[in-house]
């Protein structure tokens, strides 16, 4: 058992969780009281139309978008609240994000982009943690290549072992196939998964692909900023991946 595993029970919890932001047509609800509990080590797909709130669960989550109302507690931590320094340590200490867009630097080497998370911790080591978890992900012989060298499948690897190489208690993943063939798409799901089992992470992830909610113990449908349904992972209807 890891030492993810061994934490408390729940990793992540959002209580009566509410966000409204403001456009140009006024304000908008996108959560409307979400109340959710995400167990040490599960693995968790989150499903629904486009627009039912899904990526901004992950953002508050991550305390990368500030919740209007409502209490967030994630790895032990009460996110809501917390100061912009101290969000950045939560998030250098505890979560690991995969995006859609794979967001690296493009000034910085595959290697360079991995180690980033362990510089920034102080860590001696980070070059030598970045190399063997770019190893993990099959491009030890990529270290110095740039993303924009880099097919779109090696750099979300690339991603995948920044988001891993601190061995994050939480791993959020959104949409982390949806720019991908269908081929190299399973090529990322299934290091995902390797690496949620390898390190104990609790996983939850975003996405529109049946194969990659299939892979998750439970999943949860989100409709206009609501929990809609919450249960076991199996077969999710392809309305509700849309």
């Amino acid at each position: 058992m890891t030492k993810h595993q061994e934490a408390a029970v729940p990793a992540i919890r959002l209580d009566d969780v509410h966000l409204r932001l403001t456009s140009d047509a006024g304000e908008v609800n996108i959560l409307r009281g979400i109340d959710l509990a995400i167990g040490s080590g599960e693995t968790v797909g989150v499903v629904g139309p486009s627009g039912s709130g899904k990526t901004s669960l992950l953002m508050v989550v991550a305390g990368l978008e500030r919740v209007t109302t409502g209490t967030i507690v994630a790895a032990d931590t009460t996110v809501t609240g917390l100061d912009e320094d101290a969000l950045a340590l939560f998030r250098r200490d505890n979560i690991g994000i995969v995006f859609q867009d794979f967001h690296l630097v493009p000034t910085m080497t595959a290697l360079e982009n991995v180690a980033l998370p362990l510089e920034f911790a102080g860590r001696d080591d980070a070059f030598d943690r970045a190399r063997a978890q770019l190893d993990a992900v099959g491009l030890d012989h990529r270290l110095r290549h740039y993303p924009g060298q880099l097919s779109g499948g090696e750099q979300q690897r690339v991603a995948l072992a920044r988001a891993c190489v601190a061995e994050p208690a939480i791993l959020l993943a959104d949409e982390p196939t949806g720019n991908l063939d269908a081929a190299t798409g399973q090529v990322v799901t299934d290091l995902l998964f390797d690496l949620h089992d390898r390190l104990g992470s609790t996983l939850v992830l975003v996405t529109h692909e049946a194969d990659l909610v299939a892979r998750c113990t439970r999943v949860v449908h989100l409709g206009d900023g609501r929990i809609t349904d919450d249960g076991p992972g199996a077969a999710v209807p392809a309305r509700s991946l849309a």
